[in-house]
């Protein structure tokens, strides 16, 4: 479980902004609900970089589409 800023606890608005961003990712990536492994990935880095310090909702989707790009080399 990753820990927040918070101590482990999210506020809706932090919530809210996490899942406006995995939805748009999972929808640029055209990941449907079935590939629940990929998509829990997605929400485990979405978690990831927010909890470093990345809380802006553009620069958090841009941290986690770069890195996608590194990895993937497009």
């Amino acid at each position: 479980m990753p820990v927040s800023r918070c101590g482990g606890v999210y506020e809706p608005a932090d919530l809210e902004l996490l899942q406006r961003v995995f939805d748009r990712l999972c929808q640029e990536r055209r990941l449907a609900k079935k590939d629940r492994e990929q998509r829990e990935q997605l929400a485990k880095e979405v978690f990831r970089v927010f909890d470093k310090g990345i809380t802006s909702e553009a620069n958090l989707w841009r941290a986690i589409t770069k890195r996608r790009r590194g990895f993937t080399g497009t």
